[in-house]
């Protein structure tokens, strides 16, 4: 990498000053992400780097990101460098990660003793405080509107682009044999002229997911199994979505991302 300003860096990422103002580059790098929030801290930590991961989670986010786009919902990304980097639009983070759940898995399963796979009533959001050592608490609206992290109108935005969000990535997952379990956004603010508006900033990757893979192989009885997680999910994911570089065959851990 050329020489350049760090601004930010991060387990997966860093976050170098862009070519021109108001834009940021970002690289994705090869180290393991542990269990995100709301997790329920099932899966352990991986310090371990995977060869190929950054580059697959760049091309990922990149498919993803671009799609939302395409369908009107505001992201940060605008387009994609190379193998490792994306140029996006700078913006003020809000200090939570909303996790969006559609199924029973991870933390939930484990706090309200609900069997893990079992569908929810309606996707089901909570929100995060982004502090990792206070271990990135549960929060709840009341918490994001005493503390200045948002008002009113902020969490209603944040509902409407979470549930698109999902709208969108349920139904090109479900096109690829994947069921989304649940995943997790960041939001930011950006001035438009003389008005804020929210967008999706971070990047939406497998990291930020719990996948389960509905294209399960047969038994020797001739039964197929209830879905489980899905296997190899970097490179599989890639695969089937038809974004897998022809450099990159395989990427090991986590086969379970919550």
């Amino acid at each position: 990498m050329a020489r350049r300003k760090k601004v930010y860096e991060g387990k997966a990422k860093i976050l170098f000053e862009g070519p021109e103002p108001g834009t940021l580059i970002q690289y994705f790098k090869d180290d393991e992400n542990g269990p995100e929030a709301g997790s329920g801290a099932n899966v352990a930590p991986i310090s371990a780097a995977s060869e190929g991961k950054g580059v697959l989670n760049n091309r990922l986010s990149e498919f993803f990101m671009a799609g939302l786009n395409n369908i009107g919902v505001p992201t940060h990304f605008i387009r994609r460098l190379n193998m490792r980097e994306q140029l996006v639009r700078m913006a003020e983070i809000i200090p939570l990660e909303i996790l969006v759940r559609n199924f029973a898995t991870g933390g939930i399963s484990d706090r309200l003793g609900i069997p893990e796979g079992m569908g929810l009533p309606r996707p089901i959001m909570e929100y995060y405080f982004k502090d990792e050592k206070l271990g990135t608490p549960l929060v709840t609206e009341e918490h994001i509107i005493a503390f200045g992290w948002g008002n009113q109108q902020d969490l209603d935005d944040m509902v409407e682009l979470a549930l698109r969000v999902n709208d969108f990535l349920s139904g090109v997952m479900l096109g690829v044999g994947v069921r989304l379990m649940d995943f997790r956004i960041e939001i930011g603010r950006v001035w438009d002229g003389d008005y804020m508006r929210l967008i999706l900033a971070d990047e939406i990757s497998p990291d930020s997911m719990t996948l389960w893979d509905l294209r399960q192989p047969e038994r020797a009885d001739g039964s197929v199994p209830e879905p489980g997680p899905l296997s190899d999910v970097y490179a599989e994911l890639a695969r089937r979505i038809g974004v897998l570089p022809s450099n990159v065959t395989h990427v090991s851990k986590p086969s379970l991302i919550n």
